[in-house]
This record gives C-alpha cells, structure tokens and sequence, in this order.
C-alpha cells in the first residue's frame, strides 16, 4: 500500500491554503528563520521559474496528532481553524511565500547578521523586464516604505503611497497574485505607463501565478515513527528533532503541556520533574529521553504480563520496549499512569547509586545503565533495601560496568534486563543477561588509562568505598572529595622514574599504577622513587607518620608496601593486579581467570597525559 502520493499544487493554492488554515505547522516545527537575501533569492527564482524544491505534507484525520500553528504572522480572527494538511518540509520557502505574498504587514525577516528586521519587497518593473537584470529587480525597504542614505536623513526612494509606487513604477510584491487595486492605482496616477505594465504583468507576475510546487503528500496511515524519521531526513540542514520534541507535540494536541512538567514553568510556578530529579548531583544529567525510556518499559512490561496472565503465548505476547518507536507510541494516559512512579524510581536509583558510592555525575560509569535500575527501583519501592534485593541489584549493576556493556545502542538490553531483573529479584533461579555475559579479562586492567572508561571509573570507585586513604592528609578520599580538596588520579610509581627504568608505557601509565590522591600528596610525589617520596611524606611536620601508619594507608590503595618501598616495580605490578582482580570479582561475583597482564601486549585505547590526570573534585 503507498502510503504518499506526489503531485504540483499551484502556487497561488498554496498560498490559499496557508491564509485560510487549511494548512498549518506541526508544533514541533521550529520558527522561521530565512534572512533578507534568502527570501530575495526564492523570489528571483520563481519568476525565473527556476525549481526550489519540494513540498511535504501530511494529511491530518489519521491516529498521529499533534498540537498545530499557523505560519508565523498568519493570524485569524475567531479560533484557530482545524487544518486538513500539516507542512513537514518546506516551512522556510512557504513562511517566506506566505509573508512577501499575502499578507499587508511588513515581513519579519533576518539582516545578514541575524538582527530582527522588518521589510515590505519590491519589483523594480523595469529592470525585471530584462532578464540580466532580474536579481537586482527585487529589493526590500523598511516598513515606512523609504529607501533613505546619509544615516536615514536622506530619502532616496519613496514608496509610502500607491501613488509613488505607480509613479516610479516599483510594484509590491504583496500584490503579485491579485494586482487590482494597484492597476486601479496605475490607470489613475500614471495611465501611460500601462502598456509597460501589461508586458511586465506577462513576463513576471505570470510566472509567480502558474509556478507549480511539487507536493509530496503523505496519508493520514503514517506513524509517529515514519513521520519523526522522514522528518529528521527532509531536515538535514537543521537541528535534529528529538523523540521528546515529537511526544511533545502530540501530548499537546490532547492539552496536556510536557515541557512545562519536564522542564517547569516560571510563568505558571510549576516545577519540573526535571528540577525535582537534581535535587540529586548524580541525576543531574538525566535526559527527558531517559525518562519517557523508562516509562515506555514500564508501560510495554504490564501490557506483557497481561498477555503472559491471558495465556499467550509465542509472538502474540507483547515485547519489552524501550526503543524510539515505542516511546512515539505512548499515549497520555499511559505517560499520566506511570510518570510518578518513573520519578520515584530516579529518586530510589540515586540513593541506590550512593549506597554504591557514586556521589557526582562525571565518576557514573554509564548514564544508560540508570535507565533499568530506576524503572526496576519503581516497582520495587523501599524493597530495594532488602539485603538479599540488594545484593542482587549491586551485582547487576557492577556486572554491567566491568562487562562494559551499557556502551552504545542498549535499546535491547535495557529491555532485557527489566524483565531478567526483576524475575531475578522475585525468585527465578536464572541470572540477568547482563550477569551472565559479564566478562572482565586480566589483560584489561592494561588498557584502563583514563576516566574515558566505565571499569576505570568503576575501580576508582570501588577502592574509595573500600576506604582508600590519602598519602598527605591520612583522611579518606571521599571525604575529602566531599570537602572539595582537589584529587588527583596520580601515577604510584611516577612517570618519569619509569621511563628512566625503562618500564614499558602500557605498565606504567595503566590503572594498576594509579591510585586517587590529593594535591598536596602529587606535589610530593614529583618524579622520586616511591622509597624517597615515601620518605619525604612521613617525615613532612604536617604528617609524622610511622612505617606501620603508612603501610595502612598504602594497604587502603590495594598497594602492597614492601614492594613500594623497595622500588621493586614488577613485584608491585604483579601484586596490584591480582588485588584489582579480586576487587572486581567481589563487585560482580564472577571469578576472573588471572594471567600475567604484563606479557600482553596492551591496546591503546585509553591514553591519558599528565594534563588528563587531573583534578576531579
């Protein structure tokens, strides 16, 4: 079945239609935004009748609706007239049409420096007459209808009457598709000039008055999805349109305003979900998208247990979504029912995520992964405390960060892990797809060279819970974090020790030889070996630290001391390896197969300069 049609509509039927209603924007279209010499440079075009491209439209009636707007400063005088087509492209040729043609107030247009301006055009009659000189034929003036010089004390060109218009022989644009009133004008004020008239009325205003517009119809059948898709397609040039933006606009046309209850509203004192959510650092960055994932899952999942509870079975039973065209799915009841619950969900996975010991946005391994855990943590509610819940969802979630697989496209695994989980968490004796595929192989810790990756910042984390102290201050990292006294990820063993040892950079500069530390502690270390920096630290007035103090706070970094002390760098390679090992077999509870990491030869994927370790707090 076609689900378009494409066919020529008649410029001045366009135009009709605009002015009468019968066709308006989607909401979700953004505003006009040609300047003064785009719209001159269409006009040339089509009385040259040169192709400016097609139109798309989209039959209104069907399933998919959205709220409507006029083109901009199309007005009518009673309520807004219900449209029979919605322009998907096309908008910045029609508005530009639209306002030059048929309507009598001055076009708000753009300057070449994006100022606001307001213009009435123009045809100069006798210079359109030749064609060499048609692109300078059309001019626009301000809305007093002057061209003026010398800083606007000079009037060049007055056009401010019919009078002087016909005089000059300067013809309005706005009376191109209907030019009584200014013939009547002309056989009043200059009735010889109207043979000259009638050639330019042939050769220019004819060709506006039967240019024909290739129209792309599309039937009121298409989806939400296809119209989104062949939305963002047709609009290359601009900025793409988010799901959010198109659920948006179809929430609107059932008077119901989500991007005042995402974002609030100061005209109306109401606060945003969004704004309740960063009440929390970590959900700071929470997306609209992110949400409306969530209750897309939420709203797929009881539609399946339903169809699980009616006896379905096979491909009858509704799937677990989380995918665009889901969410272009949802309808306002579906978003009223679950939105509380969804919000309530973010609020439990940020307490969750501080159990955890993630305190700040930019140290969260996968933003993605909140995604699940707040849609499982709405249905779970305070259950989530419950030990054995508990320690479920703690090895979900460090599987999914060690086994770095909440990178890129997790349409599916979200999906997968709703249901998994929360089976899981209810009594079934089968792992979630995420612990199962989790795999964190020894040779990893190699290739773990900055906070570009979820393991790096996922150990990090793991060793400030643990309780890693600082070499300097003898307080633990976190609280210091929490203080606000600057960390850095700093090399144990320095960088320019090593390289004069000769130590291979994919040792040195891995995560098995970085810990957190503070400044004050990284301006000691410098470039000394870690026996004479050590030296340096315990003997600093501010530290006094014995042996057996610091070989503690060296244990809190899972550092061994006498190979520290010795300088002994493949002894303490070794032996930091195997502890990162079992810090990360703790958090998932998955047992690693452990080799030597130093035979390997290591990627080069995360490279991090002495700049990049920097301060995090």
């Amino acid at each position: 079945m076609s689900t378009f049609d494409s066919t020529k509509l008649g410029l001045p039927s366009l135009i009709t239609d605009i002015t009468s209603g019968k066709l308006q924007l989607p909401d979700f279209q953004r505003g006009w935004v040609w300047d003064d010499s785009h719209v001159r440079s269409l006009l040339v075009s089509i009385a040259r009748s040169f192709p400016v491209g097609a139109v798309m439209l989209l039959e209104t009636g069907g399933e998919v609706r959205f709220q409507v707007r006029p083109i901009e400063n199309v007005s009518f005088a009673g309520a807004l007239p219900a449209p029979e087509k919605l322009i998907l492209d096309g908008q910045q040729r029609l508005t530009s049409l639209t306002q030059v043609l048929a309507l009598e107030i001055p076009v708000k247009t753009f300057d070449e420096k994006g100022r606001p301006i307001d213009r009435y055009y123009y045809i100069d009659i006798m210079r359109s007459l030749d064609l060499a000189q048609i692109e300078d034929a059309f001019f626009a003036v301000e809305s007093d209808r002057k061209v003026k010089t010398d800083f606007g004390r000079k009037v060049e060109l007055d056009l401010s009457s019919p009078k002087l218009e016909c005089e000059q022989m300067q013809f309005p644009c706005n009376q191109i598709l209907n030019s009584d009133r200014w013939e009547e004008s002309l056989q009043e004020h200059a009735p010889d000039k109207f043979g000259l008239y009638m050639s330019f009325r042939k050769q220019v205003l004819n060709a506006f008055r039967t240019y024909q517009m290739p129209v792309i119809a599309l039937g009121k059948a298409t989806s939400k999805e296809a119209v989104c898709l062949v939305f963002e397609k047709v609009n290359t040039g601009g900025v793409p349109l988010s799901v959010f933006e198109l659920v948006t606009a179809s929430f609107a046309a059932d008077n119901f305003n989500l991007r005042d209850d995402w974002y609030g509203s100061k005209l109306r004192a109401v606060q945003g979900r969004e704004q309740r959510l960063k009440v929390e650092p970590i959900l700071s960055g929470t997306a609209p998208t992110d949400f409306l994932q969530a209750i897309a899952l939420l709203q797929t999942y009881e539609r399946r247990e339903q169809d699980i509870a009616a006896g379905k079975i096979g491909k009858s039973i509704s799937a677990i979504s989380a995918k665009r065209v889901t969410i272009l799915s949802l309808e306002l009841a579906d978003y009223q029912k679950w939105a509380d619950i969804v919000e309530r969900g973010f609020m439990l996975a940020a307490k969750f995520l501080r159990k955890e010991c993630f305190f700040s946005g930019r140290d969260l391994p996968y933003r993605t992964q909140v995604v699940p855990l707040a849609t499982v943590l709405g249905l779970l509610g305070d259950r989530w405390l419950e030990p054995r819940v508990h320690e479920k969802l703690s090895r979900w979630f460090w599987c999914g960060v060690f086994g770095e697989l909440y990178g890129g496209a997790v349409e599916t695994r979200i999906a997968n892990d709703l249901e998994d989980l929360l089976a899981w968490i209810n009594g079934s004796q089968t792992e979630p797809r995420t612990v199962y595929d989790s795999s964190f192989q020894p040779n990893r810790l190699l290739t773990l060279r900055s906070r570009l990756s979820a393991a790096y910042k996922g150990l990090h984390v793991l060793m400030q819970r643990d309780g890693s102290c600082d070499f300097f201050w003898k307080a633990r990292i976190q609280e210091l974090d929490y203080e606000e006294v600057a960390i850095d990820i700093h090399h144990i063993f320095p960088r320019v020790w090593c390289v004069g040892q000769r130590i291979e950079r994919g040792q040195y500069d891995s995560i098995i030889n970085k810990t957190p530390i503070s400044y004050k502690a990284n301006r000691m270390i410098g470039g000394k070996a870690p026996s004479e920096y050590l030296r340096a630290l315990q003997t600093h007035k501010q530290v006094q630290a014995s042996d057996a103090d610091m070989n503690g706070i060296l244990s809190t970094h899972y550092i061994d001391p006498s190979s520290l002390r010795a300088d002994a760098f493949n002894q303490f390679f070794d032996l930091r390896t195997k502890a990162l090992l079992k810090l990360v077999e703790r958090a998932t509870g998955k047992t690693i197969m452990q080799t030597d990491p130093s035979n390997a030869a290591p990627a080069s994927e995360d490279n991090e300069t002495d700049e990049e370790a920097a301060t995090i707090s």
